[in-house]
């Protein structure tokens, strides 16, 4: 009988689990599919139409993740495709098209949302989800990641967030919030990732972040932050600091040892660059360009062990740099270019023989004549920079001492009247207290603080339009390749041909020469080639120089130019990719660096320069590796100075459209590069119609062996493989409106080389 009573419990706890965890799993179904309607029934939830399964069960894809534990959805990542943002007129409101349409309820979503309780981590990416974030996602108490980019949120943060007190990672990036920066975000004592790049925060940059001592990453690049930035030096964790384009204007502050990347341009920063930034061994990448910095730069900072770009351009830096200068073996960049400096180059920044880019072009240098000012521009702007303190000094000495002469006769008044009218001495002063602070000097201050603004913004504009490229005689680029001689022959590109050269200083270089119409006058060509020399990034084949040749006897109706460019030695990108050469061919991770390396580079020529430049004739044979396989994109820009420039100069609206088509063809073609890295150069000439039917074979398992490059099924583990398919499947779409931005592109890449890398390290 005991026995029977005891089997009888067992069963009936069973039944009990059973049944409770089928309920539990109901439950969550219906509230995924809730959510999706609240979504409005994106592509990437319609795995959960009718599906009555097990939740816990359903394959992941790079678009949407569900992860359980114990039979409890624990992750949800849905990453969407409404990524085209709209300008900066965005009220909050839905957008057709853009948006979630109006019917779409923020307080409705997040409170079916927050019935997930046991969520850890949430993604909810470039869904169109708009509105004010409630303060009930607080309910969502388990949660350690919190990404929620990409959407059009709108308003302030609000501040029961301040109760996930488990949270490791806030990312907010590619929205519309507004308002200060919290100042509660150290309640958040385990936060190691905070990112708010991209929305409308103002203020001053929130103390409170300097207690937060488990911080590794900061991004509040992009936004609207004004005043001082505090002592960074507590943060002892923090490896990344990204700031750039906000409106900050203190002195570099002092910051913690451990970091690895800081990116501080496009501010107001001013003062001198603080020693301190010479002691920061682990620094490997600093951007201080466009501020206001004055000084010399410390020469610690150049040979610091880890340093491998320095960007130090359009600041007001000067006096003559160190002639004992020392750089790092790891320095591969650095750009001085439009300040204030004179004297010689020192010998590790002038010497080609380290294959270390150097920019320097916009100083007074002793150097590279053509590219410099005379020295007296340098001399004369910081002899009127220092007579400007003083005149700004001196009118603030005046005017505090007409200060202290007012209140001391106001005193000696105040002192007078007392004894003459004890009976109405409270009376009297406080007129009279009035009367001091009605006569402090304000206006004073104010005229010194606009004369400060202007003098900088002067000093600012004098350093614009500083040329950054050296212009070459005809008779140097003849004497570096033999007067052109077959044997330095390179090739064609895409746009004239190519030679190899070396100049006098024993330097490589490769020459592209060009045939363009006279369609503009040749200062209007050398405006554009200048335009073209500013379009600097680590993923860009430099270009060094140019030549303009206009006295071609034979042919009036064209105007020789060459183009001169850093030469890199390890050939194109598509020679890397046959699995006939497999003592060159690439592995799939080092594909996708060289792939990210390029995306970086066209995103940088979409977004990064005004205008942007598009249309980049972009194919594997344009893409060049350097003796360490780093990646850099070649003939960009060419419809910068070829007539490709012309065609949409009618109208606005003409201009509009075409820079969208150019955009779109650059994202097509990106797809060519793509599906070559899947499959190898055998793609080259097969036609769009091969392509999509191809592009099919990738949807089993089956399709991909006998298609993809044998070389990358080896290397390659199959979640990031699906990434790859299917962000090439969407550039190479027939239908441009359905390709997704290079943004998303990038994104896409950086997540396949993330999860391959976590692949790799479980290996």
């Amino acid at each position: 009988m005991g026995w029977s009573s005891w089997l009888l419990f067992f069963y009936l706890s069973w039944s009990f689990f059973i049944s409770s965890t089928h309920e539990s799993q109901t439950y969550q179904l219906q509230l995924l599919q809730q959510l999706r309607k609240h979504l409005e029934h994106p592509p990437q939830l319609d795995i959960l139409e009718g599906y009555n399964g097990d939740l816990c069960n359903l394959s992941s894809s790079p678009n949407l993740g569900i992860v359980c534990l114990e039979n409890t959805v624990t992750e949800l990542k849905i990453m969407g495709d409404k990524l085209v943002k709209v300008s900066n007129d965005f009220n909050g409101f839905a957008i057709p098209n853009q948006t979630l349409s109006e019917s779409f309820s923020i307080d409705s979503f997040v409170t079916t949302l927050t019935r997930l309780t046991s969520l850890k981590v949430l993604r909810l990416v470039s869904l169109g989800i708009w509105g004010p974030l409630p303060d009930k996602i607080h309910r969502l108490y388990s949660l350690e990641v919190l990404d929620l980019s990409s959407n059009f949120f709108s308003g302030s943060v609000p501040p029961l967030l301040s109760r996930l007190v488990k949270l490791n990672s806030l990312t907010l990036d590619g929205n519309y919030f507004n308002g200060s920066v919290p100042d509660w975000l150290d309640s958040l004592s385990n936060l190691t990732i905070l990112s708010l790049k991209s929305n409308r925060f103002n203020g001053q940059f929130p103390s409170s972040i300097c207690r937060i001592i488990t911080l590794t990453d900061i991004a509040l690049s992009h936004n609207h932050l004004t005043g001082k930035l505090p002592d960074l030096s507590t943060l002892s964790s923090l490896h990344m600091l990204d700031l750039r384009e906000n409106k900050l204007d203190s002195d570099l502050p002092g910051m913690p040892k451990e970091l690895i990347t800081v990116l501080l341009s496009n501010n107001s920063f001013s003062g001198k660059i603080p020693g301190q930034f010479g002691q920061l061994n682990q620094l490997q990448h600093l951007d201080l360009s466009l501020n206001h910095l004055s000084g010399i730069p410390p020469s610690s900072m150049f040979s610091l062990p880890n340093i491998s770009y320095l960007n130090l351009a359009s600041n007001m830096l000067s006096g003559p740099l160190p002639n004992h200068l020392l750089c790092g073996s790891k320095l591969g960049f650095v750009d001085l270019s439009s300040n204030k400096l004179i004297g010689g180059l020192p010998s590790c920044l002038g010497s080609m023989l380290d294959k270390r880019v150097v920019k320097f072009g916009g100083n007074c240098l002793s150097v590279d004549s053509q590219n410099q000012h005379q020295e007296s521009y340098c001399n004369v702007a910081n002899e009127e920079g220092k007579q400007s303190r003083c005149r700004a000094v001196g009118i603030l000495v005046a005017a505090i001492g007409g200060a202290v002469l007012v209140i001391s006769l106001l005193a000696l008044l105040v002192v007078f009247l007392s004894r003459r009218y004890r009976s109405r001495r409270t009376f009297k002063q406080n007129i009279i207290s009035k009367v001091e602070q009605d006569n402090i000097p304000t206006g004073v201050s104010s005229e010194v603080l606009a004369n400060a603004r202007f003098i900088s913004e002067a000093a600012k504009l004098g350093t614009q339009g500083a040329p950054v490229c050296r212009v070459f005689t005809l008779e140097e680029l003849k004497e570096a390749t033999n007067n052109f001689d077959s044997s330095s022959f390179m090739g064609e590109g895409s746009i004239g041909k190519i030679y190899k050269g070396r100049l006098e200083n024993g330097t490589c270089v490769a020459i592209r020469s060009l045939s363009l119409l006279k369609k503009h006058s040749i200062q209007n060509l050398k405006v554009r080639l200048d335009l073209l020399s500013k379009l600097h990034h680590p993923h860009l084949v430099g270009l060094l120089g140019h030549c303009v040749d206009s006295g071609i006897q034979n042919d009036s109706s064209s105007t020789k130019v060459f183009l001169v460019y850093e030469y890199l030695s390890n050939g194109n990108y598509r020679t890397h990719l046959s699995e006939m050469c497999p003592e060159k061919a690439l592995g799939w991770p080092d594909r996708l660096a060289i792939l990210i390396g390029v995306a970086k580079a066209v995103h940088f020529l979409h977004t990064g320069v005004i205008p942007g430049a598009f249309n980049n004739r972009l194919k594997t044979d344009n893409i060049l590796l350097d003796e360490h396989r780093i990646a850099k994109l070649s003939d960009y820009g060419m419809s910068i100075i070829t007539d490709e420039i012309e065609k949409p100069e009618a109208k606005g609206d003409v201009l509009k459209s075409s820079h969208k088509i150019n955009l779109e063809d650059d994202v097509y073609n990106f797809g060519f590069i793509l599906l070559e890295s899947l499959v190898g150069p055998i793609v080259t000439g097969k036609g769009e119609a091969f392509l999509l039917n191809e592009m099919a074979s990738f949807g089993s398992q089956d399709g991909r062996r006998k298609i993809v490059d044998p070389i990358v099924l080896t290397t390659c583990s199959q979640e990031s493989l699906s990434i790859l398919v299917s962000i090439t499947s969407k550039c190479i779409s027939p239908e441009p409106s359905t390709r997704p931005s290079f943004e998303d592109v990038l994104w896409n890449l950086q997540y396949a080389a993330q999860v391959q890398a976590m692949a790799d390290a479980d290996q």
